[in-house]
């Protein structure tokens, strides 16, 4: 009798063994796809995912392991996510605002180059005024006249310019204050309640 009830008793144990071990598969299984998909990771979902207990996601220790490792996992690759996101943000404004500053180098040395160019035409002018015929002085003249007009429209280009840039600066500080902001945000955020570490729950009865 008592060899049949110990027989029996195995069995059972075994049987429970084996139903919590196929619990816990699936736990696992919801898990891995969870992640696969970068779905959140609460004990809710899980529950759901894995068609298993509640009670048994905060009961068995492995069970409320596997839950709260995947919870820190996905609050990770969130933070990354956010991370990469305000630095991607502050890379484009950055390189506008150096774009502009390029652009700008270079019509500050346009408008310097004609205005030298300009220079020497008026003094060969005034020196050579005397012994050049009328059609010279005329070419020259003529000359002179597009290399202003040129000069203007580099005049008007750089101020242009000039405006970009400052908005871009504008742009770029006020970008790097939310930035600034949203770190702080970050690092200041307490933990959310799918972090906190799981308890078995007690039994009342």
């Amino acid at each position: 009798m008592s060899g049949s009830t110990s027989t029996q008793t195995a069995h059972a144990i075994q049987a429970r063994r084996q139903h919590t071990e196929k619990l816990l598969a699936r736990v696992q299984d919801a898990l891995a796809a969870m992640r696969k998909e970068r779905a959140a990771v609460t004990v809710r979902a899980v529950e759901r995912r894995a068609g298993v207990s509640r009670a048994f996601l905060y009961q068995n220790a492995t069970a409320r392991q596997l839950v709260a490792e995947a919870v820190a996992q996905a609050e990770g690759r969130q933070a990354r996510s956010r991370q990469e996101t305000v630095e991607a943000v502050e890379a484009s404004w950055r390189e506008r605002a150096l774009n502009a500053e390029d652009a700008l180098r270079q019509a500050v040395t346009e408008i310097q180059t004609q205005r030298r160019h300009i220079g020497e035409l008026m003094g060969r002018i005034r020196d050579l005024e005397r012994d050049l015929s009328a059609d010279a002085v005329q070419r020259l003249t003529t000359e002179n006249t597009t290399l202003k007009q040129q000069l203007r429209t580099l005049a008007a280009d750089h101020h242009t310019l000039t405006n970009r840039l400052a908005a871009a600066r504008d742009n770029n500080r006020s970008q790097d204050r939310k930035i600034a902001e949203l770190q702080a945000l970050l690092l200041e955020q307490q933990p959310p309640a799918s972090l906190r570490p799981l308890r078995p729950l007690r039994d009342h009865t």
